[in-house]
C-alpha cells in the first residue's frame, strides 16, 4: 500500500467535509472495518488512499463520527457543513500534533465568515462548522495552525497600503473584492475601520464554528493561530474547558472570542497570546445592529492568563450587545491590561450587567481595570442609536501587585458609564492616580491603592 502524499478530499453524504489535506507522516492504515455508511480504522499501521465519500475515523458509533489522531503529522482543513444532529468528535490523543497547512490556496474557495466583527466572504478558517450541531474537539494532543505566513503576509500587506495606497499584490485581494458587496460592507463600518478595510487580505481564525449547537472543546493544546483562535459565532451552548492556548508574539491572534454567542462557559484555561486573551463580542457597528444578535449568559472561571493585550475584554465590537457576565477567580500575570470594556462612537449597542470577582493580577503594563468609550478617538456626535452604552458592572474582590494605572473609566459627554461598582479591591505598586471622565453613579468602597483608600469626590 502506497503512502498518500498527494491532496486528498473526504467527504460523505450528509455533506461533511474535512477539507484537503495531506498525510504526510511516513504511515500508513490499514484494516478498513465498514460500519454503516462510514469506515472505522482499527490501526494506525498503514495510510491507503480514502475515495470520496468516504469518511476517516476512528471507533464510531452509530451516528456518532469520530476522529482519533495518534502520532499523526497530519496537514489539514476542516469543514462541517451543517446537518441536523451532526455528532462530530476530533480527537487527538497525549503526544499527537494536527499541523494545519501554510498554503493560502487550500482554505479557498471563500466561504461566510465573520472578520473583527464584519460578515463577509473569506478564506475559511482551519476548523469552521455552519448549522451544525454536537460538536467536540478534545483529547490532549495539540492543534498547530503554522501562522507564521499568515503574520507575515499580513504585515506585508498593511505595510504596502500604508506605503502606497489601495493596489493588488497578492491575488487574493482582487478575489475578495469579487465576492463581497463591498459598497454594502463600507456603508454599515465606522470610519475608524476603512484602513482596515482597505486591506482586503482578511486571515482565517483557527476555529470558528458558526450558528451551531452543543459546541465542546476540552483538554487540546492551540499553537500558532493565524489569526483569532478559538471564536464561535452566533452559536448556543459553547463549553471551553481545559485548552491550552500559546501564540508567540503575533499580530491578533487573541485566544478565546465569542461574537453573538449565549450560553457561554469557559474555565480551566491557560492563555498566552499576541492580543487579548479572552473577549467577548458581538459584532462592528451598523451590520451588527441590523442583525441584533447579543452576547449573553457568558461563564469565565478558573483561567490564568499570561502575555495578551487584556485579561478578560469586552468589545469594542459590541453592537449587538453584551449583558449576563461573570468573570470569576483568575489570574492575570503579564498582559497589558487586567478587566478591560472598550467600545466608541458608532459602535451603538449596550454592555450591561457584569459581575467581576475574586482576581488576581501582577505586573499589568498599563490599567488594571479599564472601561472607555473613547477607544478609538472617533469625532463627537449627538446621542442615537450608534451611541454605546456601558452600565451595571460590579467587581470586587481584587488584588493586584505593579500596575501603571489602577483604574481608568471614560465615558462619552453624552452618554457616561454610569451605575459602577468598585467593592474590596486592593492594588499596591501602582504608578499613576486613577481616572474618571464622563462617568456617574461610581460606588467605590474600600479601594485601596498603595495604602490610601480612594473616594470619588
Amino acid at each position: 500500500m502506497a503512502v498518500v502524499e498527494e491532496l486528498i478530499r473526504v467527504e460523505n453524504e450528509n455533506g461533511l467535509s474535512f477539507g484537503d489535506y495531506t498525510l504526510n507522516a511516513k504511515k500508513k492504515v490499514s484494516d478498513f472495518e465498514f460500519h454503516g455508511d462510514m469506515y472505522k480504522v482499527k490501526t494506525y499501521r498503514d495510510i491507503t488512499k480514502l475515495e470520496k465519500n468516504e469518511l476517516f475515523v476512528y471507533e464510531s458509533v452509530p451516528g456518532t463520527s469520530v476522529f482519533d489522531f495518534e502520532e499523526t503529522d497530519v496537514r489539514t482543513e476542516f469543514e462541517v457543513e451543517g446537518f441536523e444532529d451532526t455528532q462530530i468528535t476530533l480527537e487527538l490523543e497525549a503526544g499527537a500534533t494536527l499541523l494545519f497547512s501554510d498554503n493560502f490556496d487550500d482554505y479557498l474557495p471563500f466561504v461566510e465568515v465573520r472578520h473583527e466583527g464584519v460578515m463577509m466572504k473569506s478564506f475559511q478558517p482551519l476548523i469552521y462548522a455552519v448549522d451544525a450541531e454536537n460538536i467536540t474537539i478534545k483529547g490532549e494532543g495539540t492543534l498547530d495552525g503554522q501562522g507564521k505566513k499568515w503574520w507575515m503576509e499580513f504585515f506585508r500587506v498593511m505595510i504596502d497600503l500604508k506605503d502606497n495606497g489601495m493596489r493588488d499584490i497578492n491575488k487574493y485581494q482582487p478575489m475578495w473584492d469579487a465576492q463581497n458587496d463591498t459598497t454594502a460592507i463600507y456603508a454599515e463600518t465606522n470610519k475608524d475601520y476603512v484602513s482596515t478595510l482597505q486591506r482586503r487580505f482578511f486571515r482565517p481564525p483557527f476555529i470558528q464554528p458558526v450558528r451551531c449547537k452543543k459546541v465542546k472543546i476540552e483538554g487540546v493544546k492551540i499553537v500558532n493561530s493565524p489569526f483569532w483562535t478559538v471564536n464561535p459565532e452566533f452559536c448556543d451552548n459553547v463549553v471551553v474547558t481545559g485548552v491550552t492556548i500559546h501564540n508567540v508574539p503575533s499580530p491578533n491572534t487573541d485566544g478565546i472570542n465569542p461574537e453573538s454567542c449565549r450560553n457561554v462557559h469557559i474555565s480551566d484555561c491557560h492563555i498566552s497570546v499576541g492580543d487579548d486573551c479572552i473577549t467577548i463580542k458581538s459584532g462592528r457597528d451598523a451590520q451588527a445592529r441590523r442583525l441584533g444578535v447579543p452576547c449573553e449568559n457568558i461563564t469565565i472561571t478558573n483561567c490564568t492568563m499570561l502575555s495578551g493585550h487584556g485579561g478578560v475584554v469586552i468589545g469594542s465590537e459590541m453592537s449587538g450587545s453584551v449583558r449576563k457576565v461573570t468573570i470569576s477567580n483568575c489570574v492575570f500575570d503579564g498582559t497589558d491590561r487586567g478587566i478591560r470594556i472598550k467600545s466608541t462612537r458608532g459602535r451603538g449597542g449596550v454592555v450591561e450587567d457584569i459581575r467581576v470577582s475574586n482576581i488576581v493580577m501582577s505586573n499589568i503594563k498599563q490599567e488594571a481595570v479599564v472601561l472607555n468609550l473613547k477607544y478609538s478617538q472617533m469625532p463627537a456626535e449627538a446621542k442615537s442609536e450608534r451611541t454605546p452604552i456601558f452600565r451595571n458592572v460590579h467587581i470586587s474582590g481584587m488584588t493586584v501587585t505593579d500596575v501603571k494605572t489602577p483604574i481608568k473609566i471614560v465615558g462619552l459627554e453624552e452618554a457616561p458609564i454610569s451605575d459602577i461598582v468598585l467593592r474590596d479591591i486592593h492594588i499596591q505598586g501602582a504608578r499613576q492616580k486613577c481616572i474618571f471622565e464622563d462617568c456617574e453613579r461610581i460606588t467605590m468602597d474600600n479601594v485601596i491603592i498603595n495604602g490610601e483608600e480612594i473616594k470619588l469626590k
